[in-house]
C-alpha cells in the first residue's frame, strides 16, 4: 500500500464543466488551453485543506468525456498535452497528488479501433476489441455491438482480449510517467475482475506508488476489491446512510452503516464522500441544511479516503435528473478565479477549512473504526478510534438541546457544544440541530 494515501484528502473536479466546455468536441474545431483554469484554483484547494486533486475524464472524447476518442491526448476542449504537464507541475509544486479518471470498460463511437473495425467488416483484425454481431450475408449494415447500459454512444470493450489490457496497461502508465499518482476506474463494476487482477500488477510494476481505486456502486466491496487488486472502491453505503438518516432523523439507519463500514475497514480503506459528479449535491439532497455540518462531520471522522465535490464547500445546489442533459445543473462552471465567488459561501467554505483540519490533525482516522455509545432517532454519540487514540462524535438534528455523558475526561475539538468535565466524566450539551467533536 501507498504512503501517501495514509494522508489524502481530495478535490474532486469535473473539469469540462468547472471550465465551461462546449457540450460537444465538435463545436470546439480548435485546441482551447483551460486546463490553467484549474492551476488558478490550486492555492484555494490548499487552503480548503486538501492534499490532492481528484479529475474527473480530460482525455480526448466526443461529448462528456466518458465516450473516449483517444486515451493518449488532452480533450481540446481543455488544451493538450502541454497543458496537462503543466498543471501537474503546479499541483505537484503545492504537495498536491493528482487521481485521473480511466475510462476503460467502453469507448465512444469514434474510438479509432471502433470505426477501422466497423469500415473494415467482419474479418477486421480490430473487430476482436468489442463484442461485434454482423448482420447475415449479404444483409449489410453495421454490427450490433454490446454497449454500456445500453448507452449506443458508449461500446462496450472485449476484455477478453490480451490487446485491450495491453492497450490500458499503456495507457495508465504513460500518464503516471507524465505526473499523475493514481486512477479512479469508472465504472469498475462492469469490468470483468480478472481483467483488473491482470492489468494492475503490470501498472505496479512501474509504479509501486500508484493509488488506484475503483467505482462500485452496489455488490459485496470485500470481494470485488480482494478479486479484482484495486487498492479500494467507492462507498456508496455509507454516501447513503449520511443523507438518509439526516432527512429521515433516524440515526439507527447510520448506526448500521457504521457497522458495515466497520467490515470494509477490516479489509480496505474505502473511497468515502458525500457528494460527486454523478449525484445530486449535497446542499440540495439535504432538507435541512444546517445539516451540512452533520454529514460532513460524519465523513471527516469516519475511516475512509474522503473527498469533497468541488462546490460542495461552497454550498453550491443542483440536482441530477435523469434524462439528456441532466448532469448539468451539478456540473456547472466555475469562476476564473475564487475571488469571484459569491460571498454567501464562505460559511460553509470555513466550516470545511475547520472539519478538514481536525482531520488532517489526527490522520489515524482513515483506518479508524467508528462504535455507537448512545443512540436515538434524532441524536448519536459515537466513538472514532484507531489502537489506544480515540475521539467522540455528538451530533443533534432535534428541535430541542440533548445532554450525554462520555465516560472519560475530555475537551473540545469542534463544534457547536458545551462540555463540562468532573473527575473521569465529562457532561455534553448539544443546542438544537448541533454537533461537536470531543478529543
Amino acid at each position: 500500500m501507498v504512503n501517501w494515501i495514509e494522508h489524502a484528502i481530495f478535490w474532486h473536479i469535473y473539469p469540462l464543466g468547472f471550465v465551461g466546455a462546449e457540450r460537444e468536441a465538435a463545436a470546439c474545431p480548435q485546441v482551447r488551453h483551460r486546463l490553467g483554469r484549474i492551476a488558478s484554483w490550486l492555492d484555494y484547494a490548499v487552503d480548503l485543506g486538501v492534499s490532492g486533486l481528484l479529475l474527473a475524464p480530460i482525455f480526448a472524447s466526443s461529448t462528456h468525456g466518458y465516450d473516449t476518442t483517444d486515451h493518449f491526448e488532452i480533450d481540446r476542449r481543455l488544451g493538450d498535452n502541454a497543458d496537462f504537464d503543466a498543471l501537474a507541475k503546479e499541483a505537484r509544486r503545492r504537495g498536491l497528488r493528482l487521481i485521473l479518471d480511466g475510462v476503460f470498460n467502453h469507448v465512444g463511437r469514434e474510438f479509432p479501433a471502433f470505426r477501422r473495425a466497423i469500415a473494415g467488416g467482419p474479418q477486421s483484425s480490430d473487430g476482436r476489441w468489442f463484442h461485434l454481431t454482423w448482420p447475415q450475408a449479404g444483409k449489410g449494415g453495421e454490427p450490433e455491438y454490446a454497449t454500456f447500459e445500453g448507452h449506443r454512444q458508449l461500446v462496450a470493450l472485449n476484455h477478453a482480449e490480451p490487446a485491450v489490457a495491453d492497450y490500458v496497461v499503456q495507457v495508465m502508465n504513460h500518464w503516471l510517467d507524465r505526473g499523475a499518482d493514481g486512477w479512479r476506474l469508472d465504472a469498475a463494476y462492469a469490468v470483468p475482475r480478472a481483467f483488473w487482477r491482470n492489468v494492475l500488477p503490470r501498472v505496479r510494476a512501474q509504479h509501486p506508488d500508484v493509488y488506484i481505486f475503483g467505482e462500485v456502486i452496489h455488490g459485496d466491496y470485500i470481494a470485488f476489491v480482494h478479486e479484482s487488486g484495486l487498492d479500494a472502491v467507492t462507498q456508496y453505503e455509507l454516501w447513503k446512510a449520511i443523507w438518509s438518516s439526516l432527512n429521515g432523523g433516524n440515526f439507527f439507519e447510520l448506526a448500521w452503516a457504521m457497522k458495515r463500514h466497520n467490515s470494509f475497514l477490516e479489509a480496505f480503506v474505502p473511497q468515502t464522500f458525500i457528494g460527486n459528479h454523478d449525484v445530486t449535491r449535497i446542499a440540495s439532497r439535504l432538507a435541512d441544511e444546517r445539516h451540512l455540518a452533520h454529514a460532513l462531520v460524519i465523513l471527516m471522522t469516519a475511516g475512509g479516503t474522503p473527498s469533497i465535490y468541488s462546490g460542495d464547500e461552497q454550498a453550491l445546489r443542483g440536482i441530477k435528473e435523469n434524462r439528456a442533459g441532466g448532469d448539468d445543473a451539478i456540473r456547472p462552471a466555475f469562476p476564473a478565479s475564487p475571488s469571484d465567488l459569491a460571498s454567501s459561501g464562505l460559511p460553509v467554505y470555513r466550516l470545511h477549512q475547520e472539519v478538514i483540519g481536525l482531520r488532517r490533525k489526527h490522520p489515524w482516522l482513515r483506518r479508524a473504526q467508528s462504535r455507537v455509545i448512545e443512540l436515538r432517532n434524532t441524536d448519536v454519540l459515537y466513538e472514532a478510534f484507531a489502537d489506544d487514540r480515540r475521539l467522540w462524535v455528538a451530533l443533534n438534528i432535534a428541535d430541542a438541546a440533548v445532554t450525554r455523558t462520555i465516560a472519560a475526561a475530555a475537551e473540545k475539538l469542534a463544534g457547536k457544544v458545551a462540555i463540562s468535565t468532573n473527575g473521569g466524566r465529562t457532561e455534553l450539551t448539544l443546542p438544537p440541530h448541533g454537533w461537536g467533536v470531543i478529543g
